[in-house]
């Protein structure tokens, strides 16, 4: 493992939840007994917290490492064949015998909307030992993503892995699932070791019970976190630094499917602060990320590269600038 001011061997390593999701799209309602009705796409991607935003980042143009737990079965062969096919390396990718690959089954609605139906499966066994630390910390931003679906690495694993990556001279990023209080009872003492803390503001809300997303981001900057920034799907983000703090609009778009813009909007922070962009353009990039994913069906919809994300970024208009 590269330590402080050592060269790393990846520019990301993704560690945490990866899954299969099955989309369908419109969907306005489950058919009656065994009936059928018709809608117009169906697709199968690799997703999760940590699975959408690695393939994005290598979508980006970032050298990057997969780190999850997949089952020995077809959506486990799945997953690490569409990882390799987007340049992902699969090779810390762990396999269990016996255990499903987590999987979501979404009815996207005609707003964009996406009620899920998931089996966690091989997520709640990831467990990542000190002794791999040296493996899967050897990237120059470490981004933790899924705890909420991730059982045995929520609480005490996850905050000793990322202080193992701070102590490593890693840039921590940390976004999460189904958040609720007691999820936050288990990740509080991590957060002393995040410096970029990505959860949408329905997120933070659950987590401390403060829906201003000032008030919210002061909460998590007073456990540690160095940077809030709290996605806020139409109305933009929020962000909140040792600098001050900031809104930015979101993009004016149709809308398609939801699924993986806060995974997009990760990646796209990521692969903006890996060029040495200053945060406010990094989180114009990462919103620019969310819109397009936003616009298609699927978490690996709409980005093509980091160009033609940068031309979007500059073109596709914005809404007005919410009001704090």
């Amino acid at each position: 493992m590269s330590g402080p001011g050592k060269s790393f061997r990846y520019d990301v390593s993704a560690i945490g939840l990866y899954c299969i999701d099955v989309q369908g799209r419109p969907v306005t309602r489950i058919p009656d007994g065994g009936n059928a009705d018709f809608i117009e796409q169906i697709r199968l991607t690799v997703a999760g917290t940590a699975g959408g935003t690695i393939i994005d980042c290598a979508k980006l143009g970032l050298h990057a490492l997969a780190v999850g737990a997949v089952g020995e079965d077809e959506k486990g062969r799945f997953v690490l064949s569409t990882l390799e096919g987007f340049g992902v390396d699969t090779h810390a990718m762990q396999r269990h015998e016996g255990v499903h690959t987590a999987a979501s089954i979404l009815a996207v609605r005609p707003n964009g909307e996406r009620p899920c139906l998931h089996v966690r499966g091989a997520s709640d066994v990831l467990l990542i030992e000190p002794d791999a630390y040296p493996e899967v910390l050897d990237a120059t931003f470490v981004h933790m993503g899924g705890n909420g679906l991730l059982g045995r690495m929520d609480g005490e694993p996850t905050r000793a892995l990322l202080h193992a990556a701070k102590a490593a001279g890693c840039i921590t990023t940390f976004d999460l699932i189904f958040a609720t209080a007691p999820l936050m009872d288990k990740l509080s003492a991590a957060m002393a070791h995040v410096d970029y803390f990505i959860p949408s503001i329905e997120e933070a809300t659950a987590l401390c019970g403060r829906s201003d997303p000032r008030d919210a981001a002061r909460y998590f900057h007073d456990l540690g976190v160095t940077t809030c920034l709290l996605t806020m799907g139409g109305d933009g983000c929020y962000v909140s630094s040792p600098d001050g703090a900031f809104s930015l609009p979101a993009h004016d778009i149709a809308v398609v499917d939801t699924t993986g813009c806060g995974d997009a909007f990760s990646g796209g922070l990521i692969a903006a602060l890996h060029r040495g962009w200053d945060l406010e353009r990094a989180a114009r990039f990462a919103t620019t990320c969310g819109a397009l994913v936003a616009g298609g069906l699927g978490s690996d919809a709409g980005i093509v590269d980091f160009d033609s994300t940068v031309a979007a970024m500059e073109t596709i208009p914005t809404k007005p600038r919410m009001s704090l």
